[in-house]
């Protein structure tokens, strides 16, 4: 009789679909994926789905146990560091093998004004020295640090999927919208709204990029959040592809 595997996906990224979707024509692989619930209408990727944090690590390496899980892929979004920690925890505790899929991030090309820096609260403190009208893409998620008395000069063009919640930057106008986004779209945003400086945090892959190139023909600087690096120890994959190959090996190889 066939054993079937179970492969647990931290999901929530195009990648994470696209390797769940891989998985879920193979008879042998069961795929479960784990969505955090932070976003209202999340997009369901096929096979099973469960919605919500496990409780830390030790929650996280219970379920595993629990539902016999053989792999952990960590197909997050690059930003998602703690979710990255626990799942590193979490597989030592449970002895799983553990991958993080990761996609490349940006490079800068030439004609590009970038401004990189480490952490939110050091691009809103940048700010004031780039420009006053800000197109804010860096999600709903870390609002606060741009909130400052010191930024009341300045107006902010938010974009989040999900309207956010307080706190906010004194003046701001929300953009609610889900990528991908195109050229043409993103230029018209700068356009119509007298952009001159954008906040953007390095996540890479090609839904978010064109904002990039519209802020590069536009000559307006860019402030680019640096992602945090990938958990120590752990292998990391940069495609879907190479994450099923993984799988594979990992799995498959002993039968």
């Amino acid at each position: 009789m066939m054993h079937v595997k179970h492969v647990l996906v931290l999901g929530g990224t195009t990648e994470a679909r696209q390797l769940v979707e891989s998985l879920v024509g193979d008879p042998r692989v069961r795929v479960t994926t784990s969505l955090a619930g932070r976003v209202a209408a999340p997009r369901l990727p096929p096979g099973d789905v469960r919605i919500g944090g496990f409780g830390g690590p030790e929650g996280l390496a219970a379920w595993v146990r629990e539902h016999r899980v053989d792999a952990l892929v960590d197909a997050t979004h690059p930003f998602a560091s703690t979710m990255s920690r626990n799942a590193v925890q979490a597989a030592a505790q449970a002895h799983v093998p553990l991958l993080a899929l990761r996609r490349p991030g940006w490079v800068a090309q030439d004609g590009d004004r970038w401004h990189s820096v480490a952490s939110l609260a050091e691009a809103a403190e940048l700010l004031p020295t780039l420009g006053e009208r800000v197109f804010l893409t860096t999600g709903r998620m870390g609002l606060a640090a741009f909130a400052g008395a010191g930024l009341d000069a300045l107006w902010f063009l938010v974009r989040s999927v999900d309207a956010p919640e307080p706190p906010c930057p004194r003046r701001m106008d929300v953009l609610l919208d889900r990528g991908p986004f195109s050229l043409d779209g993103e230029r018209e945003i700068i356009r119509r709204h007298g952009i001159d400086v954008l906040v953007t945090k390095d996540s890479g892959g090609d839904a978010t990029a064109p904002k990039l190139t519209a802020a590069r023909e536009a000559g307006i600087p860019v402030v680019v959040v640096r992602r945090p690096p990938v958990p120590e120890g752990v292998p990391v994959a940069a495609t879907p592809e190479e994450a099923g190959e993984w799988v594979v090996r990992k799995l498959y190889a002993s039968g």
